[in-house]
């Protein structure tokens, strides 16, 4: 039998992803879903914020849509791990981090929803 997972608290879903810099955005194009890795750091107002081609899919995509983001550890080996998703609208404004010209845009995510799993050793206890 596999062990349950245990759900983590906001405060705790927001200091694991502080603390990882690659995740997964989760959008949808033409009504079906599509999974896109992205770098990504979180605001001072907790947002998940990602940096994008002005012109790529991504961002005609996401633009005012409700999108997830996910982000996690796993070790399959000892099937231990944990996960973390964030719900919530997704805006997009030029980027004001990059000097000069640019043509890349920052993805604001605002979280509407935080949520996140434990997940204990899948491995038998030794005796």
């Amino acid at each position: 039998m596999t062990p349950h997972s245990t759900r983590l608290d906001e405060w705790e879903c927001r200091r694991r992803l502080a603390g990882l810099a690659v995740g997964r955005v989760v959008y949808t194009v033409g009504a079906l879903p599509a999974v896109q890795p992205a770098r990504y750091s979180l605001g001072a107002d907790g947002s998940v914020l990602l940096s994008a081609g002005a012109e790529s899919e991504l961002v005609r995509a996401v633009s005012g849509a409700i999108v997830a983001f996910e982000a996690g550890e796993l070790n399959a080996a000892e099937g231990t791990g944990w996960s973390v998703t964030v719900l919530g609208r997704a805006d997009v404004a030029p980027d004001h981090t990059a000097k000069g010209p640019t043509d890349t845009v920052t993805v604001r995510i605002l979280p509407e929803l935080v949520s996140g799993r434990l997940f204990p050793s899948t491995r038998p206890a030794r005796p």
